[in-house]
């Protein structure tokens, strides 16, 4: 292999960076005596996480990626570890774990649901339904580590993560010589960069190696080194993956040397750190690439721009969807502190600067994570130190999946969803072997959990793995990107993904004996446990999340159908079945029930609350269409209590959004902002680790995502036929403005507020059509005339629900509103309207 490492000058405008720094310390100009350079001091949009000590442990080590290839800085200065990652690097290789042998008891344990017999049912479910294999485990590609001798101890220690620019620094000083690190990893080269300088010549001295858990060879050539491995065996399965990185450093001064097992790097002025990485992986059943070529490739087409040149690149790449929104919710004192300080003091001080960079944050993940053309952000993102992580870091799709996603339409990231359609046309294939094989069906179908080779099959035992609708949530959200965008070529290639999915269920749903309505089973309510004669059981029929799932798996098939022009008796039997599902049900203390029995207990704080699926996401249940129904499941969220772990939490700001309560969602908000130190153990409490990362714990990053959809949600909403500005607006931000969310329809909206009322709103018309508003302040503008009558734009269409059965004696609850306006805004595709308050 012949690399053609070319040297050339790079501009040392750091030094003047550092100077000017220097200067505006001494003016007292700069935030905090933390010693950073080049940075002026903090504003309402600074959007730097910031510390002023190196990352001790995972934890606390800042995350880059463009997508597919990511590395976790930690900082240190005597050795920085750069953990990285490549996004297909996962154990075993092609299969599905669909057990056919299970068919079998599968049809005994529904029998012996719809006779009543739970405890039963769920013994003999446990003891034999199995699959193949539990699915594979995400893995890390290893270290590379950068070691400065005699850097053990320094002064003015400083690093950062610039999510304007998404670079992450480090600088400090030793013996008079600034050092500083630059790191990123590029969006528009698809190389990971790290440029060492300093402030003096000739002061840059450091040794390249590379360490890794991963069966692996490492040979070191002139110029670069060469990391040959390969996936891990796991559950008899072989490791089929192979990958291969390059390390390539430019020097500007200096030597460059070579030893068995790393690079020596000798009094240079600067030095530039090119690092590719690939795998052979092509698709879930092709391993036919070449890792080597592809890595060669990627390093060869970025080994001719010079550091300025792949910054200005990648930054561009990336601030063209980073700055679609933003936010400002104010500043605080507390932004002169550490990120860190921040966290922990969050609960207990006012800082929303905070609140909005966490919001942010999410976004900056899921840019970095969730790319066109690579996998799509499962449990970590990308970003895993393990060779088996908690839950294998697979996909999750009982919550976690779709959580992930939940930012992309209304944050304005709509392309990020590509790659979850992507493996949703891949599990459309794999699928029918599950439905085929398990349960005699046609279409596809899958459980609650995949991993890159798309598996369908159950996952962990039956307690937790027999369910049958992850296929159905993951549709929905084929339906949201097409809501948001109207993109009406983009539904007629996923159409067949929804219309496959929802025969599944055609055929597969069963008579409930005892309610005559047709059911899921068996099935459960994701994790959670009902009590059957002392014993906790999870097996069911006819779960709420279920009935919900299945109901809106129908409707959007059928609307798609319409909008097409196809399958129109198809539509008429899902119109027929729908039907005969099971209505929402308010048990005996008021709540809504999760299972189709009135088994729930007031104790339980389980972390799933999965019948508020028809909440949030979903929006069958609505303050002013279904208020008992509103009412019932506020009952049943105020049940559950609101510490819980991460993702759940960031799922309950979002529940209690839609639930107008904005104070109640700052309460969960202060409760994930909050800072934990736990790195192992899987606990119910979750919080927020040093580094922003949401903690399960351990880490999960659904939480990050879902409080970033969660603080969108509590400032404009557009699921119940109106586009709602400033539904649950929290005491905590009294004046603040956010521009760029969107919204059903296609309009894009921007927001300001002050004293905690409307002071202006645009909306900006991608598609035309009626825009209705809903607001609690006296608006006008152009053209505004009061509502009337349903909403005539199809894109606020809402479901019609069956009225909910109610236990006898429940007395219903009307919820109490705050008083609003509706206005009706007709508008043309191209133009932005304006709204201003009435004083």
């Amino acid at each position: 292999m012949t690399l053609s490492l070319k040297r050339r000058p790079l501009k040392r405008w750091i030094r003047l960076l550092a100077l000017l720094s220097l200067m505006l310390f001494g003016l007292g100009l700069i935030a905090c005596q933390h010693g950073r350079s080049s940075h002026s001091s903090a504003t309402k949009q600074d959007l730097r996480l910031w510390y002023n000590t190196p990352a001790s442990d995972w934890n606390q080590a800042l995350p880059i990626g463009n997508g597919r290839l990511g590395a976790m800085v930690f900082g240190q200065p005597a050795q920085e570890q750069l953990q990285l990652n490549e996004d297909t690097i996962w154990a075993g290789g092609p299969n599905n774990n669909v057990n056919p042998a299970a068919a079998q008891t599968i049809e005994q344990v529904t029998r012996l649901l719809l006779q009543g017999q739970h405890q039963q049912a769920q013994t003999l479910a446990d003891q034999q339904i199995r699959s193949l294999n539990n699915g594979m485990p995400y893995q890390t590609l290893g270290n590379l580590r950068l070691d400065f001798a005699g850097h053990g101890q320094v002064d003015d220690y400083y690093r950062d993560l610039d999510l304007a620019n998404a670079i992450a620094r480090v600088s400090y000083v030793k013996a008079g010589v600034t050092f500083t690190r630059e790191l990123f990893s590029s969006l528009s080269d698809q190389v990971i960069v790290v440029r060492l300088s300093a402030s003096k010549p000739g002061q840059i001295n450091t040794r390249i190696g590379f360490d890794s858990p991963m069966q692996h060879q490492l040979s070191v050539h002139e110029r670069w080194l060469q990391v040959d491995g390969r996936g891990g065996s796991h559950e008899g399965l072989d490791g089929k993956i192979r990958f291969t990185a390059l390390i390539a450093p430019e020097l500007r001064g200096g030597t460059l040397r070579r030893d068995d097992k790393a690079l020596r790097i000798e009094g240079a002025d600067e030095v530039l750190i090119r690092i590719a990485a690939a795998t052979n992986f092509v698709r879930y059943n092709d391993l036919g690439g070449d890792s080597l070529a592809r890595a060669q490739a990627y390093l060869s087409a970025a080994e001719g721009k010079g550091f300025a040149q792949l910054q200005q690149a990648h930054v561009a790449a990336y601030q063209a969807q980073f700055n679609r929104v933003s936010l400002d919710l104010g500043t605080s004192a507390a932004m002169a502190r550490p990120t860190d300080q921040r966290i922990a003091e969050f609960a207990h001080s006012q800082d929303p600067h905070l609140a909005m960079l966490y919001f942010q944050y999410g976004r900056y993940l899921l840019i970095s994570s969730s790319q066109p053309g690579t996998q799509p952000a499962n449990l970590q993102g990308i970003w895993n130190p393990h060779t088996s992580p908690p839950w294998d870091s697979k996909y999750t799709v009982n919550i976690n999946t779709e959580m992930n996603y939940w930012p992309a339409e209304v944050t304005q990231l709509p392309e990020l969803h590509q790659p979850l359609f992507a493996m949703l046309e891949d599990l459309a294939l794999t699928g029918r072997a599950s439905a085929q094989q398990l349960y005699g069906a046609r279409g596809w179908m899958m459980h609650h959990n995949t991993d890159l080779w798309r598996i369908t099959g159950q996952v962990d035992k039956a307690f937790y793995g027999q369910w049958q609708t992850g296929g159905a949530w993951l549709c929905q959200h084929i339906w949201y990107h097409y809501l948001h965008s109207g993109d009406r070529d983009f539904l007629q290639r996923y159409y067949p993904v929804l219309r496959e999915a929802s025969r599944f269920f055609v055929d597969s749903l069963t008579l409930e004996p005892n309610s005559g309505a047709l059911v899921v089973v068996p099935s459960n309510s994701p994790e959670n446990t009902y009590e059957r004669a002392g014993y906790p059981t999870s097996i069911s029929a006819g779960t709420t999340m279920d009935n919900q799932l299945v109901f809106d798996l129908f409707s959007i098939t059928i609307d798609a159908a319409h909008i097409l022009g196809v399958d129109s008796d198809l539509a008429a039997q899902l119109r027929q079945k729908r039907e005969r599902l099971a209505p929402m049900r308010i048990g005996h203390f008021g709540q809504l029930q999760e299972w189709l029995e009135d088994w729930d207990h007031p104790d339980d704080h389980h972390r799933h609350v999965s019948h508020l699926y028809g909440l949030y996401p979903g929006n069958q249940i609505s303050p002013y269409r279904t208020p008992a129904l509103f009412e019932a499941a506020r009952v049943s969220l105020m049940q559950r209590g609101d510490k819980s772990t991460g993702w759940s939490m960031g799922w309950k700001i979002n529940w209690w959004a839609r639930f107008h309560d904005g104070n109640r969602a700052y309460q969960l908000l202060q409760e994930q902002i909050n800072l934990t130190e736990e790195t192992q153990a899987v606990s119910e409490k979750g919080g927020t680790y040093a580094n922003m990362l949401d903690a399960h714990p351990p880490f999960q990053i659904d939480g990050n995502f879902g409080v970033t959809a969660g603080i969108a949600e509590m400032l404009v909403q557009s699921h119940d036929g109106v586009i709602h500005l400033l539904p649950a607006l929290p005491d905590a931000w009294p004046k603040g403005e956010v521009k760029g969310l969107v919204t059903r329809g296609g309009f894009v909206v921007d927001i300001a507020w002050e004293n905690g009322q409307l002071t202006r709103a645009s909306l900006y018309s991608r598609l035309g059509g009626n825009a209705r508003v809903r607001v609690h302040n006296a608006i006008t503008a152009k053209g505004l005339v009061a509502a009337s009558g349903d909403n005539p734009n199809p894109f606020f269409a809402v479901p019609g629900i069956k009225a909910p059965r109610v236990a006898e004696g429940v007395q219903l609850r009307q919820p109490q509103l705050r008083a609003s306006q509706v206005w009706d805004l007709a508008t043309v595709a191209g133009k932005t309207y304006v709204i201003t308050s009435v004083q």
